[in-house]
């Protein structure tokens, strides 16, 4: 009887870590491998394995490996935080025949060497709203293989040999997304995966960034009153002119609120309230613009001048339409921001994507790096849901108030105005009784001199004429 002891595999041959791979070359005639997997705590967990073959002229992923602990580490590995989401992976090499000794990863950057390699980085979102094991199983599954992320990922970014091997996205917390890389050797026409590696941007064992813990209840608190009040405006905005130009005191400030309604109150004018309200809208719409593919062009993701130039053009052109059109422009602000205060709100309890419209502009403002991160988010049917109801919510909204105020006057008048012509009318209306009462101020300051007149002593001072 022999009797095998057990060791722990040296550095290099072992990994511990979340989706990961080993890679194994063949030695001639050999048909069998043996593979030990276990859990460091000893604690039961449930996985899935793949095993996928490769030939000898497919390229070898993290056959050029530096870095990582591996010797060939076909791994990908991920790091998260708020704002990004980073991967990174060895280099490739070319693909060898059983027995024979690999091509030497940098001796040269000849097109016969491993330089010619293109890496294809990919990306596949898990379903909405799902955080179960079942449904990352199913995931992991189904992109595993080539033909299966081909299928079902989208392909976001190729990198070169020369490049450095590593993407920036998005964070999304409580969003499973799976990626994956595809080496290929376009001399050959081969290639070769990656083990995929998946991130909810979000812990399942910590309670600071816990999973679990993104809806908290203040958040849907604070979220709710967002959008009832987001409802209000989108339906009757424009006739509570005056709660609407409380909201932009809170949004710009005390002292631009203050001045906002000084403006109004002396002087009867609204221009400066309706430039506020189309900035706005106009941000709203800026920022919809790129948050759609738009975003991610080259030219937008390298330039931080360039992104922001196109960002306050488009936020600027606004407010010139509202100056000709200035009810129907506050109008159109009310049903399209007060419906999407409405989306933010069912997002605190159903996930949607249409809230990284104006997060992603903070994100971008707030992190100097934002702009080198691909900004795709998962469009699935919640998605398509929301986007109809901010449209119905919108287009409902401003047509009922289109019709309702179609024979008001534009805006409400100046308090300060209308005080000035009530003074001017009970002056020169005799026959209007508050003619006779003399103003409030002429009273109380008779009433103070009355209070304050010495008092003549009683009796008679002068004789009496017989």
């Amino acid at each position: 009887m022999c009797v095998r002891e057990l060791q722990m595999p040296s550095l290099g041959l072992s990994l511990t870590a979340v989706d990961a791979g080993v890679l194994t070359a063949l030695q001639p005639g050999q048909a069998s491998l043996l593979l030990f997997l276990s859990s460091p705590g000893g604690d039961t967990v449930a996985g899935t394995g793949v095993i996928l073959p490769f030939s000898s002229t497919d390229p070898v992923p993290g056959a050029c490996n530096m870095e990582f602990n591996l010797d060939i580490d076909p791994n990908v590995y991920i790091h998260y935080n708020l704002y990004e989401t980073t991967i990174r992976f060895a280099p490739a090499n070319l693909g060898y025949e059983r027995g024979e000794t690999p091509p030497v990863c940098d001796e040269s950057i000849e097109p016969s060497t491993r330089w010619r390699l293109q890496y294809d980085v990919y990306q596949y979102f898990l379903p909405e709203n799902d955080l179960s094991e079942r449904s990352l199983f199913s995931g992991i599954q189904a992109v595993a293989d080539i033909r299966g992320m081909k299928e079902n990922g989208k392909r976001v970014m190729t990198l070169l040999s020369s490049d450095v091997s590593m993407a920036v996205f998005n964070s999304i917390p409580g969003q499973g997304v799976v990626y994956s890389v595809i080496v290929r050797d376009p001399r050959l026409n081969t290639s070769a995966s990656y083990v995929p590696v998946h991130t909810y941007a979000c812990s399942f064992a910590s309670t600071l960034d816990g999973c679990q813990t993104l809806g908290k209840i203040s958040t849907k608190v604070f979220f709710t009153i967002t959008g009832l009040a987001g409802l209000v405006v989108c339906f009757f905005g424009h006739r509570f002119f005056k709660c609407v130009r409380l909201a932009l005191s809170a949004v710009i400030g005390v002292v631009g609120g203050v001045l906002l309604v000084m403006s109004w109150w002396r002087f009867g004018s609204v221009m400066a309230c309706i430039v506020v309200v189309g900035l706005m809208l106009g941000f709203l719409i800026a920022s919809t613009v790129l948050f759609t593919p738009l975003g991610d062009i080259n030219v937008f993701r390298q330039s931080d001048v360039v992104f922001w130039v196109t960002f306050c053009c488009i936020v600027i052109i606004v407010p010139l339409f509202f100056v000709r059109w200035p009810r129907e422009g506050n109008i159109a602000t009310c049903g399209v921001v007060g419906a999407y205060a409405v989306i933010l709100a069912v997002n605190a309890y159903i996930y949607t994507s249409l809230s990284f419209i104006t997060l992603n502009i903070l994100k971008r403002l707030l992190n100097n790096n934002f702009s080198a991160m691909f900004t795709d988010v998962p469009f699935q049917t919640t998605d398509y849901i929301m986007i109809s109801v901010w449209v119905v919510l919108g287009v409902c909204g401003i047509v009922l108030q289109l019709y309702r105020e179609r024979s008001r006057p534009f805006f409400p008048p100046s308090p300060y105005l209308m005080w000035l012509q009530e003074r001017e009318r009970r002056k020169t209306n005799v026959l209007d009784p508050s003619h006779h009462f003399p103003p409030l101020p002429n009273r109380l300051l008779a009433r103070v001199r009355q209070l304050t007149r010495r008092m003549e002593p009683a009796g008679e001072h002068t004789p009496l004429l017989l």
